[in-house]
């Protein structure tokens, strides 16, 4: 199945939804299972199924592993390095493999350091801005900040070298201080860099969404202040993911990230006892599709199921956005974002819209002048 060669990313759970963290705004803690007799680990047997399906559906050559959580480290090295085992055991000749993992940090010692310098693992580490930001929501359990302890991991693995990025959940606790959170990780040295907004649903708020999450029109003006610093000077030296793919339709390109194609669905999870969920924020019974140890991967993934998943979110896109002159940048954005409603009354509007509205619209110039060069330059080009 998927031999067509359909690109796809799982997310593995590999410690389910454990976490030494209790940040106010996760959406994942509680989620997902717990596996009998079995803590904090994902089952040998399952992590074999699932990492020889994942070569069974993909395209290859180059096969990604995304190691996610709750908190991934705490399934500990061993289970990692068993992972490593089984991938060099079982990968086709011709085929690369790469490993991400994502993590809050605060567990990176030597001996972590040492293992994903050595496995190649690309690693991404929570900071939401300097400590007095980061440590407004991103807590231990006795309620002390974890900002000295991610920044330590941080510092950690960029003295040994290993490939990184920061993912900043950017909430109404920091949206209002866009270039100090920008400018502390520009000199913690950050080379890429993802600015996540927050958006909780809360039916009973203004607005629709939680006091902590972003405000919309907000996010928008974060994202633009970022941006006029970073094209006057950062273009080239620093990579924002948002930016990078804001650029993408200059040159007649998809959008990589999942968020912005026109159809999702390619992004799902492996939990910690193999069951697939369609996506990271879909774990549900109703979105519950099957589990690796019963069905193939590449079959869940192509499943009638999944597909409606993914094309829903072009199928339900109102009208407004089909409509709007910046559509191609979002296409809508995440579906679990469409709680608001158009001006018309039109229900399925993203919550982000007027600020994406915003930031797209104000970046729109760039991106004209980027598309034009490269026409220039590529006169065969369409």
């Amino acid at each position: 199945m998927n031999k067509a060669g359909e690109e796809f990313q799982v997310f593995v759970k590999s410690a389910g939804s454990a976490c030494n963290l209790h940040c106010s705004y996760c959406y994942y803690l509680g989620k997902g299972c717990e596996v009998s007799g079995v803590k904090y680990r994902m089952p040998e047997k399952i992590l074999e199924k699932y990492i020889s399906d994942h070569f069974s559906a993909s395209p290859g050559p180059e096969v990604f592993f995304s190691w996610h959580g709750g908190e991934p480290l705490l399934a500990g090295i061993e289970f990692y390095r068993k992972a490593v085992e089984i991938q060099n055991r079982l990968k086709p000749g011709s085929y690369s493999v790469f490993n991400g993992i994502q993590t809050n940090g605060t567990l990176i010692d030597n001996e972590w350091c040492s293992f994903l310098a050595g496995n190649n693992f690309y690693t991404g580490i929570s900071i939401d801005g300097p400590p007095w930001l980061h440590d407004k929501f991103r807590r231990f359990r006795d309620g002390k900040g974890s900002s000295e302890s991610a920044l330590r991991g941080y510092k950690m693995i960029r003295q040994a070298g290993i490939m990184n990025e920061i993912l900043c959940v950017v909430s109404a606790g920091n949206v209002s201080a866009p270039l100090e959170v920008y400018r502390f990780l520009k000199e913690l040295g950050a080379y890429y860099i993802t600015f996540l907004p927050l958006v909780i649903g809360d039916n009973s708020a203004p607005g629709g969404a939680s006091e902590i999450s972003v405000p919309s029109a907000a996010f928008g003006e974060f994202l633009c202040e970022i941006f006029d610093e970073w094209v006057s000077e950062d273009i080239g030296k620093i990579k924002i993911q948002i930016f990078e793919e804001a650029v993408r339709p200059a040159f007649g390109q998809e959008h990589t990230l999942c968020i912005f194609k026109k159809v999702c669905g390619r992004v799902p999870v492996i939990d910690i006892n193999g069951d697939f969920y369609s996506c990271d924020h879909y774990v549900t019974p109703r979105h519950r599709i099957g589990n690796i140890m019963t069905s193939s991967l590449g079959s869940m993934l192509d499943s009638p199921e999944q597909k409606n998943f993914g094309q829903s979110k072009l199928d339900k896109l109102p009208r407004y956005c089909i409509e709007c002159e910046v559509r191609d940048f979002c296409n809508g954005e995440c579906p679990k974002n469409r709680f608001t409603e158009t001006l018309s009354g039109e229900p399925g509007l993203n919550y982000l819209c007027p600020g994406y509205k915003i930031f797209f619209t104000h970046i729109r110039p760039f991106v004209d002048a980027v598309r034009a060069e490269w026409k220039n330059r590529n006169p065969e080009a369409k």
